[in-house]
């Protein structure tokens, strides 16, 4: 009952808010034995597992000067070139524009 109510909590996701980035599926690789340009047998695969690649999320404070006040956007760190590049007034209003609270 208590690991229901947990997984039910309020969990930020891992979502940029600029871009969009969410985590990437993939596979992990056991690898075992020498390679052929090290005079080995070759390598072999032992294992596969599945993975998942993060975004590099980071909550971010920036100082909105046309409300005069600072806004808080949780985002990757490629974001924030996308912010010096366009703006931070520019990047906002996309946001806003796509429904999301800012």
């Amino acid at each position: 009952m208590l690991a229901n109510l947990q997984s039910r909590s309020k969990a930020m996701s891992k979502k940029c808010q600029v871009t969009g980035k969410v985590p990437a599926r993939g596979n992990s690789y056991a690898l075992r034995g020498i390679a052929k340009k090290k005079k080995g047998v070759g390598l072999k695969t032992t294992g596969i597992t599945k993975r998942r690649f993060l975004p590099n999320l980071v909550k971010k404070r920036f100082w909105l000067a046309e409300e005069n006040r600072f806004i808080t956007l949780r985002l990757a760190t490629s974001a924030m070139r996308t912010i010096d590049k366009n703006g931070l007034s520019a990047v906002v209003r996309a946001v806003r524009a796509s429904g999301q609270k800012v």
